[in-house]
């Protein structure tokens, strides 16, 4: 299958042990979002050529995250520490392999110790899921 990345989007460079399976993933980072996106093949899939809800998941998260992470920084705020505390998923469309999957976060609210994002997954126009997630932040 022949990749097909739409512009703006660059190999992701912050892959991690977790990730590196679902290789490769790319990126699109703007003021407000860190956009992350690929082309769907067999293993984002289930058994039906449909994308797996675990893939998913793990885009969305990280797409937050990353998106929180941008707030922070442009807030003047220096990241201590991260994690997510609560993630919720609703799927509302399907994907299939060769489909382009790319999140469309925003920052909901960033507190002192508390910050909501919520991310949609869209495969062109249609929506895939939506997600939100709550991240324990520690900051400076």
């Amino acid at each position: 299958m022949t990749q097909t990345v739409p512009d703006g989007f660059v190999p992701h460079d912050r892959p991690s042990p977790f990730t590196n399976s679902m290789e490769p993933i790319f990126a699109r980072i703007a003021a407000d979002q860190y956009a992350l996106g690929t082309q769907l093949r067999a293993e984002h899939c289930n058994s039906r050529g449909l994308v797996h809800g675990g893939f998913i998941a793990t885009l969305a998260d990280n797409a937050m995250g990353l998106t929180c992470g941008l707030a922070l920084m442009a807030g003047g705020r220096t990241i201590r520490n991260m994690v997510t505390v609560n993630l919720s998923i609703d799927y509302v469309g399907q994907a299939q392999i060769g489909d382009w999957l790319q999140t469309d976060s925003r920052v909901v609210k960033l507190g002192r110790s508390l910050a909501f994002v919520e991310t949609h997954l869209l495969s062109g126009a249609t929506i895939v899921s939506r997600a939100s997630a709550t991240f324990k932040i520690k900051t400076d």
